[in-house]
């Protein structure tokens, strides 16, 4: 089985969708998103450890001054999938969670550190970080 299908997998079983197309419009609408979120060496690092295909997608997005706040994601990724907020927040876990099977913990780390508060949910972990 190719990286990308694996991948695809992935998303299809943490996500339960019933095609691989319905699949593949999820991890290609957040990937699109993410890949407007990640600068620098995060951004290199994820690219380097997605699938040749995954890895276009995410690539070819021109990133923002700044990352968006992770409602915020959650609303683009509904608007750009014609969905619910429950649906996209859905869509953006399945993925995320899925990519998180590609990376090591460091890495999703460092991911979260770029990141502003709220992601760690998406990407299936608890945010421990303290309330200020």
């Amino acid at each position: 089985m190719t990286r990308y299908r694996h991948l695809l997998q992935q998303v299809r079983n943490l996500g339960r969708y019933p095609t691989d197309e319905e699949a593949e419009r999820a991890l290609d609408a957040v990937l699109t998103l993410l890949g407007s979120q990640l600068t620098g060496d995060e951004r290199c690092d994820l690219a380097a450890a997605l699938p040749e295909r995954a890895r276009a997608v995410l690539a070819a997005q021109i990133p923002l001054p700044s990352p968006v706040t992770a409602p915020a994601f959650v609303e683009s990724l509904a608007h750009s999938l014609g969905t619910s907020l429950t649906a996209a927040r859905w869509d953006a876990s399945s993925v995320l969670a899925a990519l998180t099977t590609l990376t090591d913990d460091t890495l999703t780390d460092r991911l979260l550190a770029h990141l502003p508060r709220g992601y760690a949910l998406l990407f299936g972990r608890a945010d421990l970080a303290a309330v200020a």
